[in-house]
């Protein structure tokens, strides 16, 4: 009887729910293209419905379960006019159990039908096995058996012991691999309910047609669920050879619909940001206590700089609106097609998707006999197939920003999870050298200078770096920089030995009356290892002075080409595979003695 309230308000619930839109049409929204930007996305669905003439209430099913309503847009064709619009979240709809689920279910079954038909056949061994030991002592001459029967019965007892202790191993080692097997179906299975207990959303309009008939619907609208990020992959084949630069997005959405085939754009900039010019006020000074900052060399990070004001990057996908005709009639004669230099027939060509086609030519008669022979002799239309992800991409630079548009459609899941979707690849002719700044750091560090890195059109972001096949780290890529050579950094290699060791012997203290005076004196080999030639920027610096106490002299460079307002030394140098070269660094540090000065 408890049940029975609860059971009935269901049903009332649900009849109420029914009849408040049984006198409403309802139509489902289908997703089309999605600009998907930083923070958010904006979605474009398409539906159809038959409308009467004057008022029609209208329910759009299957929109995202947040939409900002500022931002929807309607349009229809045929003059309907919207009159209202309100949005819901849908949570009665049951979702469509989806293929993988009732795979998942029916494998579940399956093994669970198996473990029980195990678990029957291990209690009955279990069950002989113990009538076994309980009826395998022979009591003398109360069996009544000669000694011949005895030792058949004991033999008996024995095979079928081991029998049944080996059947007994076997099935427990199989249910333990059922078990285990049980274990991961059920997480799958899990995971892939819990994608599909999302909410959608539904927009109840109130429409005014002018006219009986079925009109078409355009709805767009921003919803906060979608993000992207940049990355980039860098292969390096070698230092004789250019950069590779793959760039990619990561992409995730929670919107509440899955995406199917859709056309994708990726752009960098963000919806309801704040779009006022800046003003200047008034501007006021007062006194502050000084922050005292130490001059120093500081470490270099992995990094690329560069400048590129870039306020708006799209990337948009799927099919091209390029179509290629394939009619003919009956009266003309077919013509050969020459498909990547491989001949082939009308219904093979006819099976290639339009957005795989990188271009096409047609020769006539003549031109297509004199190349591919008599079978061209009706002509001959020649195409040439995209290969590479760059060939579905074609690039528009707009005044506030670059388009990528994207002849391939897209699927994702709204999990959340991100998705990697290659945008473009480019080939980036670079100078490498070596940079080494032995006081910071022991190890040398391989650097790419790119000229005119502002065609390349990069965003800031993360970057994989191979290097001669193997994965060596992550560096980050940030364009914003005024410098006209943008400066990649690609990694350690451990080939190039890099050493800066203090010369005891020569540096040293002295006392000069009230003052101290310390000379520091650093030798820096420099090897390589390597079996090519290199070029390397070597670094170090001395310590600068802007107390008139202290006093700062530099006593050797070995020829560096010195930064006296920084106190940096530059080296620049070519070492041939195998050779090593030394150089020095000294100066003096005098102060006064009863004072202390950080000159380590």
């Amino acid at each position: 009887m408890k049940l029975i309230f609860p059971l009935c308000l269901m049903i009332i619930l649900l009849s109420s729910f029914t009849y408040v839109n049984k006198d409403r049409i309802v139509i489902p929204a289908v997703l089309k293209s999605a600009i998907v930007y930083r923070s958010g996305a904006e979605l474009h669905h398409m539906a159809k419905a038959s409308l009467e003439k004057g008022n029609n209430d209208v329910v759009i099913e299957g929109v995202s379960n947040d939409v900002d309503l500022n931002s929807l847009q309607f349009g229809s064709d045929g003059g309907v006019t919207v009159m209202s619009v309100e949005f819901v979240t849908n949570y009665l709809k049951p979702a469509v159990k989806p293929t993988l689920v009732k795979k998942l279910e029916d494998s579940v079954e399956i093994v669970t039908r198996a473990l029980s038909r195990l678990q029957v056949i291990l209690k009955t061994d279990k069950d002989m096995l113990d009538l076994l030991n309980a009826n395998k002592e022979i009591r003398g001459t109360q069996t009544g058996l000669s000694v011949a029967e005895l030792v058949k019965m004991m033999e008996y007892y024995k095979t079928k012991t081991l029998e049944l202790q080996n059947e007994i191993t076997d099935y427990n080692e199989r249910s333990v691999k059922l078990e285990e097997l049980m274990a991961k179906l059920n997480d799958q299975l899990n995971e892939e309910k819990n994608k599909n207990t999302k909410t959608t959303g539904n927009l109840i309009l109130q429409l005014f047609s002018p006219m009986s008939g079925s009109f078409n619907f355009t709805i767009s609208y921003i919803t906060k669920n979608a993000s992207w990020n940049p990355y980039y992959d860098l292969f390096v084949e070698s230092v004789n050879k250019p950069v590779r630069l793959i760039y990619r997005a990561k992409v995730a959405q929670s919107t509440g619909i899955d995406w199917q085939q859709v056309k994708l754009s990726l752009s960098t900039s963000t919806p309801n940001q704040q779009n006022t010019a800046p003003v200047f006020n008034g501007w006021f000074l007062g006194y502050i206590n000084p922050k005292v900052q130490i001059r120093g060399f500081s470490s270099m990070t992995n990094s690329l700089s560069g400048n590129l004001a870039l306020n708006e990057v799209v990337v948009s996908g799927y099919g091209s609106k390029s179509m290629y005709k394939r009619e003919e009639t009956e009266a003309e004669a077919a013509p050969v097609y020459i498909v990547n230099g491989n001949m082939m027939n009308k219904a093979d060509f006819e099976r290639i998707a339009p957005q795989s086609i990188a271009d096409m030519n047609v020769l006539k008669d003549a031109a297509a006999t004199a190349i591919y022979g008599s079978r061209a002799a009706n002509g001959a239309i020649v195409v040439r197939l995209k290969d590479n992800m760059s060939d579905y991409i074609s690039v528009a630079d707009n005044e506030l920003n670059m388009v990528y548009n994207i002849d391939l459609p897209y699927d994702m899941e709204s999990n959340g999870k991100e998705q990697s979707v290659q945008l473009k690849e480019s080939s980036v002719a670079s100078v490498y050298k070596f940079y080494a700044a032995p006081k910071l750091d022991k190890e040398a560090y391989l650097l790419a200078d790119i000229a005119d890195w502002e065609q390349l059109n990069l965003i800031p972001g993360e970057a994989n770096i191979i290097f001669e096949g193997t994965y060596v780290g992550k560096t980050m890529i940030d364009p914003n920089s005024t410098k006209d050579t943008l400066t990649l950094t690609l990694g350690r290699d451990k080939r190039v030995v890099v050493k800066r060791d203090k010369l005891v012997d020569v540096s040293s203290v002295k006392f000069l009356g009230s003052n101290k005076k310390q000379v520091f004196s650093y030798e820096i080999t420099v090897k390589n290892n390597k079996k090519e030639k290199i070029s390397m920027l070597l670094k170090d610096q001395y310590p600068l002075s802007t107390n008139k106490d202290i006093e700062v002299e530099v006593l050797e460079t070995s020829g560096a080409d010195v930064n006296q307002d920084l106190g940096i030394l530059n080296w620049n140098i070519e070492l041939a595979p195998g050779e090593s070269k030394k150089y020095k660094l000294s100066y003096s540090v005098k102060y006064p003695k009863d004072k202390m000065v950080n000159v380590n």
